[in-house]
């Protein structure tokens, strides 16, 4: 009988067995972590990497779709998609420094969405208005919508161990012959189109320049009036060697504006007027700082509702009409109207539909806001605009100069940031400190998703 009992009891041995393996493999969380160094390893031969627990949410074919469109960038973007119970703890500067790689990290962890960047490559504001932007999609759109757009925002170049975005095979001798011959049937056409796209290209950006130069006009003129209104004579009492480099600094400012507007050929000539005119006020606002006793000002960019009314003090969280929150410098009177709840005082232009904010205004404003907020600032604060997608084509670069990376003296795609290089564990802590979207410092504390405790 005791024979018989333990016979029975192997079969109910094996099935509880069995059971606690599959309990196991089925329990979120039970199997272990797909490691950083294994993660790092695959975003260094390519821009995407889907942990096999989280390929629900993004198929095969999407990814290869998205990591084909990082390639041709040529952008160091590097996008991981994680299962929802992935650790988080350090989860971007450990991946950062298994990677090696300089760039910008972007993670879908289930249903939650983050991002950190070298400050070299796309500055804090610019990161965390880009997450924000795309809060609340799903996997598939909210990468698609991010990497658009970072794309069009962030500096340096995708990193040599990517390889080649083209096809692996040769171009067959036959194929070469046949593209031939239709180039030799269709040149002369194509030559006909080109001379008409050329003399209506030209024709539109007369057109917009006509438009831009009364914008453009107008800020010489006020700027002008403002060194009216100091009443700074050099001679005064109580001048100072250094008030008066300040003076001499703002009327070549006011000089070479004038000098640039009366050259301007196409909108993107622009830029070097309102370049003159940002640093004229900000030599303006040390004078009036140094006469009346005060520090002197920090360099800021101006206000970002009208740069007329200065160079800014401080930074606002705002809200564009549809958009996603950001942060933008501001004058002192802006932050207090947005501060009481009010509306700050936005700097309207003409347009084909009213009077409307220079950021819906049209393309051509593009080089008018760069020369004012250079140095990498404009696309965080362009996001979600009108301009901001306008700038975000590949047309734009062919019309208006090369988009963001015209704007400011070491803009994007300039050469002042750096990117795709391999640089191990060198890299700025600051900029990727902290875990996932926990409020760590640097250029990559917080983020900019907002995830709820726990990150």
């Amino acid at each position: 009988m005791k024979a018989v009992l333990r016979t029975r009891s192997l079969p109910a041995l094996l099935l509880a067995a069995l059971t606690l393996v599959i309990v196991t493999v089925l329990t979120p969380g039970a199997m272990a972590a797909t490691s950083v160094s294994t993660i790092a390893e695959a975003l260094r031969k390519g821009p995407v990497y889907v942990d096999p627990a989280a390929s629900a949410q993004l198929s095969a074919a999407d990814a290869d779709t998205l990591a084909k469109r990082i390639k041709n960038a040529n952008k160091p973007l590097f996008i991981a998609v994680l299962p929802a119970g992935h650790p988080t703890q350090n989860l971007f500067s450990d991946l950062r420094t298994a990677t090696g790689v300089t760039g910008l990290y972007a993670i879908r962890l289930g249903d939650r969405f983050d991002a950190r960047a070298d400050s070299s490559v796309l500055p804090r504001s610019a990161v965390r208005n880009l997450v924000s932007s795309v809060q609340g999609e799903s996997a598939k759109t909210q990468l698609a919508d991010f990497t658009d757009r970072a794309l069009a925002n962030m500096g340096g170049h995708a990193p040599s161990s990517w390889g080649s975005s083209g096809s692996d095979g040769g171009v067959s001798g036959t194929a070469l012959i046949a593209v031939g011959a239709v180039l030799v049937a269709g040149g002369a056409g194509a030559y006909a189109l080109v001379r008409r796209n050329r003399r209506r290209h030209a024709e539109e950006q007369r057109a917009a320049l006509d438009r831009l130069r009364v914008v453009v006009d107008e800020d010489i003129t006020a700027f002008g009036e403002e060194l009216d209104r100091l009443d700074f004579h050099p001679a005064e009492a109580g001048a100072d060697d250094a008030m008066r480099a300040d003076y001499e600094r703002a009327l070549d400012a006011y000089d070479k504006a004038k000098q640039y507007m009366g050259e301007a050929r196409r909108p993107e000539d622009v830029r070097a007027v309102t370049e003159s005119l940002e640093d004229g006020r900000f030599s303006l606002a040390q004078l009036a700082a140094r006469r009346e006793g005060r520090p002197l000002p920090e360099r800021r960019p101006p206000c970002f509702f009208d740069p007329r009314h200065g160079p800014s003090v401080t930074d606002a969280g705002w809200t564009p009409p549809g958009g996603a929150p950001r942060e933008v410098p501001v004058c002192a009177a802006d932050a207090t109207r947005l501060a009481d709840g009010r509306d700050p005082v936005i700097r309207e232009v003409d347009t084909d539909y009213g009077r409307r904010p220079y950021w819906d205004a049209g393309p051509a404003y593009g080089p008018w806001a760069g020369g004012y907020f250079g140095g990498g600032i404009l696309p965080g604060l362009l996001v979600g605009t009108l301009l901001g997608s306008m700038m975000a084509t590949p047309s734009y670069a062919s019309d208006y100069g090369t988009g963001y990376g015209d704007f400011g003296g070491a803009g994007f795609g300039s050469g002042g940031y750096e990117g795709g290089d391999m640089s191990g564990a060198d890299f700025d802590p600051g900029d990727f400190g902290g875990g996932f979207g926990d409020g760590g410092g640097g250029d990559f504390g917080g983020g900019g998703g907002d995830f709820g405790g726990g990150f």
